[in-house]
């Protein structure tokens, strides 16, 4: 199915947003997650299924600074 991952079209395979997350090598605890321009709970990120069509948006997060 094809879904938009931080506004790039990319086929995937059906599945949950952590089994998404996984396949990518993300470690969920390091990046929140907005589905279909709503932010997940870290809770429901195993729960909450990618669809034909999602827009997906992963925000890092980012040490640094002065």
């Amino acid at each position: 199915m094809q879904v938009k991952i931080n506004g790039k079209s990319e086929e995937v395979q059906g599945a949950t947003v952590l089994d998404l997350l996984k396949a990518k090598n993300i470690d969920p605890h390091m990046v929140a997650v907005e589905l279909n321009h709503t932010i997940l709970e870290r809770d429901h990120l195993g729960t909450a299924h990618v669809k034909d069509g999602d827009h997906l948006e992963f925000l890092f997060y980012m040490g640094g600074g002065r």
